[in-house]
């Protein structure tokens, strides 16, 4: 039977070679530092590993082995450097064994390969840093992989994006265990908002299809991106590339994986989050150069597809 969360006071972190030092560090600072003088009691907090590991140019001694983690009321596991090859078996086991203890399971960026290599994705949703979000997809198809989001709370089961993301879950878990206005406190005192808006699509460069290819479409590229302000159609587009529709919808999908006006909708918003961050041009004026026409139409589409509205995103990424 899963632990309830106010029995949540023992975290164990996971350690071995080949991990992230910057989310292991968050773990660390957040659940092994001594906070007591904000909330007492704090979490008892181990290292758990099979022997002494290096991370980077860090050496760190676990305080027990791997086999301690089911001893745990909640699990941590920190991002997982190469994604490219199978995290340690003894790892995925003992993380699967702590699961079944009715420990609860957070992984940070890229440790969710080893929740997904232990079985412990199937059938939830879950989230990775967004660089390896389509891998996580393709090697454990029957989790339902999220790119947009900070973080995923199954329950027992919890996942984050990237690097500051793993604070952000961090944080989370802090909240469920002891209320928001000590998770408040812990957030102010690492000088960081307690909770931050949108997800990772924020942080999310579109790229263009490599130019040069002699492609068919390599001219039309350049040609609508210049237009951005127009109210271009799939037909334009077509016309532009001398060719029909159907066509260009085929060339489309194969060379971006989306369709003309899906590509050409997310390059809009590409252009909006630029004029956001290097310009002072007022939300109206960014909706007429993008093609969004008025400014309440941008900020709809601006936050359904970056998670945050311009002005938000504008104070983010802008000093």
């Amino acid at each position: 039977m899963p632990r309830t969360v106010s029995d949540m006071a023992a975290v164990a972190l996971a350690v071995t070679d080949g991990m992230l030092h910057y989310e292991l560090s968050v773990a660390v600072e957040i659940f092994g530092s001594d906070l007591t003088h904000i909330v007492d009691p704090w979490y008892d907090f181990t290292l758990c590993g099979s022997g002494p590991v290096h991370v980077g140019r860090f050496r760190l001694e676990p305080d027990h082995g791997f086999d301690h983690l089911a001893q745990a009321d909640t699990v941590i596991v920190p991002g997982w450097a190469d994604t490219d090859r199978e995290p340690p078996a003894e790892l995925v086991e003992a993380v699967r064994a702590a699961h079944e203890a009715g420990a609860r399971v957070a992984s940070l960026c890229t440790g969710a390969f080893v929740l997904g290599a232990a079985g412990l994705l199937d059938g939830r949703r879950a989230t990775t840093h967004w660089a390896h979000t389509d891998e996580l997809a393709r090697r454990h198809p029957a989790a339902t992989v999220d790119p947009d989001v900070l973080y995923v709370d199954n329950g027992d089961v919890l996942t984050s994006a990237g690097k500051a993301a793993a604070m952000d879950l961090c944080l989370h878990l802090v909240r469920l265990d002891h209320g928001s206005a000590d998770a408040n406190k812990i957030a102010r005192r690492l000088v960081i908002p307690p909770h931050r808006d949108g997800g990772q699509a924020q942080f999310i460069a579109t790229p263009l299809p490599a130019p040069g290819s002699n492609h068919p479409l390599d001219g039309l590229f350049p040609w609508a991106l210049e237009r951005l302000d127009q109210p271009l159609t799939v037909e334009d587009l077509a016309r532009q590339a001398r060719m029909s529709s159907r066509h260009l919808g085929r060339h489309f999908k194969h060379l971006t994986g989306t369709t003309p006006l899906q590509w050409l909708h997310a390059q809009r918003i590409r252009h909006a989050q630029e004029l956001l961050e290097t310009t002072n041009a007022t939300v109206d004026t960014i909706a007429a150069a993008t093609g969004m026409g008025t400014a309440t139409t941008l900020r709809r589409h601006f936050h359904r597809s970056v998670g945050v509205p311009p002005d938000a995103y504008r104070r983010t990424f802008r000093p």
